[in-house]
């Protein structure tokens, strides 16, 4: 039987946006179906008093990939933003990441020596052997100050347990800069689209069907049997319905207000790092594209612990999970007829750069299969 389109789109993000743009350039018929009521899955932004409000918390672009950058930039063009966060720790604020300007704010040291030698100062004191848990792993990398003002309750807010009782791998390293760079991110590229993610994912989708409020798992035999092939972005334990058990993740809830005035905070996002404030980061949109709207629109963010009627965002990739994971994994890999891609079916959480990239390399995969050597039988 003739099928109606040569490929099902679990989910219209980045992987699904991606990968239907690439196959409809080379004359695939696709249909995105996504159970949410608009496109561009986490990307997607609302206007709102011209401004475009990033509605699943803030997305920066940033690679060191040439090619993803300029692939992204032939669909929109991006700005120059440069993410530089601010702390807040009762009522003090911080530059982000760690460098010379938040060590001048911590202890007034000036020089990149006068830096190493109070951080190393707190290591020695710490007295920690191998860390067993992420408080012992932080402050054995940056000492006391650091640890309790700028990262404990933090991290404690963000995945809802004490540091002593998370994991030590959390934080492999924390990076610390000796200059005056507020520049968070280290890669080469860096920027928001002009007008706003939206314009990213239409393009994308231009000439693909796109089908919204529509759950795969309310009809799967039906759209099973309507494409060629499934492409599936969704939770790969809900695809088979759960046999080893659930994936566990970290929720977010956020609260967006708009407010009568022009300029809230003066930075696009400032984290708010003490235990005591629920919410982990106010994100004021405007500042991500330069606005000068007379209005402005602030987002807090409060993580949350995760069930199954919520968004999820953070993996928790430890010892159970990563293992209840690589057995839905040997699944999909005997799944001839399904591609799986993105944050949720491969469980890992991803950059967008990164979700660019792996569904370019599915795409290509998938369209130039590697050439099997013959058989010598």
């Amino acid at each position: 039987m003739i099928k109606e389109y040569d490929y099902l789109i679990v989910g219209s993000g980045l992987f699904g946006s991606v990968f239907a743009h690439e196959a409809t350039k080379l004359g695939k018929k696709c249909l995105l179906i996504d159970k949410r009521s608009h496109p561009g899955g986490n990307v997607f932004c609302e206007n709102i008093e011209g401004i475009n409000v990033h509605q699943y918390g803030a997305h920066i672009f940033h690679t060191n990939d040439k090619q993803i950058w300029d692939y992204v930039n032939s669909f929109v063009e991006f700005n120059r933003y440069t993410n530089s966060p601010m702390a807040n720790y009762k009522g003090q604020l911080y530059n982000l990441p760690f460098n010379m300007n938040t060590f001048y704010q911590l202890w007034g040291v000036k020089t990149p020596d006068e830096a190493k030698e109070k951080i190393q100062s707190q290591i020695d004191q710490a007295q920690i052997g191998v860390p067993a848990n992420l408080q012992e792993q932080a402050l054995s990398l940056v000492g006391k100050d650091i640890f309790e003002k700028l990262i404990k309750g933090y991290t404690e807010k963000q995945w809802g347990r004490p540091a002593t009782e998370l994991p030590a791998f959390i934080i492999k390293r924390l990076p610390i800069r000796f200059t005056y760079d507020n520049n968070y991110f280290n890669d080469k590229y860096q920027g928001i689209p002009i007008g706003g993610y939206n314009k990213l994912t239409d393009a994308l989708l231009e000439g693909s069907e796109v089908r919204l409020d529509t759950d795969y798992f309310q009809d799967r035999k039906h759209w099973d049997n309507i494409a060629d092939q499934v492409v599936f972005t969704g939770h790969i334990d809900q695809f088979y319905d759960y046999r080893f058990g659930r994936l566990e993740y970290r929720s977010l809830r956020f609260e967006h207000q708009l407010m009568d005035q022009e300029n809230y905070q003066g930075n696009a996002v400032i984290n708010y790092t003490e235990h005591e404030v629920p919410y982990t980061r106010i994100i004021e949109h405007k500042h991500f594209e330069f606005g000068t709207q007379q209005k402005t629109v602030v987002t807090k963010e409060f993580p949350e612990d995760w069930t199954p009627e919520k968004e999820a965002y953070y993996p928790i990739n430890d010892q159970r999970n990563n293992e209840l994971f690589a057995k839905y994994k040997s699944l999909g890999q005997t799944q001839d007829k399904v591609i799986f891609g993105g944050r949720l079916a491969t469980y890992q959480y991803y950059d967008m750069h990164q979700v660019i990239g792996a569904a370019l390399k599915a795409v290509n995969v998938h369209f130039n299969p590697p050439i099997q050597p013959k058989s010598t039988i």
